[in-house]
């Protein structure tokens, strides 16, 4: 099933919303710029199989004082909200119909940044997680895959801009990706704004 010009996202065991022009493009671009100059942008390492090896991308974490947020093994402690992500996050609001109180900043500078199969399903999160990915900059491939599954399933295209909810069931039976690629493509800003429900 190809995703890429479907309004509606239909998939089993999942709720989407996608809103592939949800922001102006001139508004996009201005975001994007000033969030890579003012953001100050970390690469942790992870330990794997007793390895340290650095996240493949650029991130921050902004949030209230409790959202502290656990994934991949690294606590993070939130960054105060800046006049710009306070505005962000207020619209997004708006869209998710409930508070969100932490964001993620995921900085692709080029194809080899990249994110690898996961669902955001951390216990802090809560028993239903919603997520929701704003894209600014160069557009990316975003795979879903059923969990357990080593197949692809449905494909969109993450156009500066857009907007992607998810929620109900979807991290309890998907899994998503932003994988590697060889195709020149433009530095992107991704924000995953979410709720913190407890502390790691």
């Amino acid at each position: 099933m190809d995703l890429f010009d479907s309004p509606v996202l239909e998939l089993p065991d999942a709720e989407l919303d996608f809103r592939p022009h949800w922001l102006d493009a001139t508004v996009a671009e201005q975001w994007l710029q000033q969030l890579a100059a003012e953001t100050p942008w970390e690469q942790p390492q992870l330990l794997i199989h007793g390895q340290h090896f650095p996240v493949p991308r650029l991130l921050a974490w902004y949030g209230d004082p409790e959202a502290s947020y656990r994934y991949s093994g690294l606590i993070h402690q939130p960054l105060p909200w800046t006049p710009l992500l306070a505005d962000i996050r207020a619209r997004v609001e708006e869209v998710a119909g409930q508070p969100l109180n932490g964001v993620l900043l995921n900085y692709y500078r080029d194809g080899n940044d990249s994110m690898g199969w996961h669902s955001d399903d951390e216990p802090e999160l809560g028993r239903n997680p919603l997520v929701a990915s704003l894209n600014l900059g160069g557009p990316r491939r975003f795979d879903l895959r059923r969990k357990g599954s080593g197949r692809i399933e449905h494909s969109l295209q993450l156009d500066s801009g857009s907007l992607l909810v998810m929620a109900g069931a979807t991290q309890h039976h998907w899994q998503h990706q932003v994988a590697k690629t060889r195709k020149p493509v433009a530095p992107r800003i991704n924000l995953t704004f979410r709720l913190i429900r407890s502390r790691p």
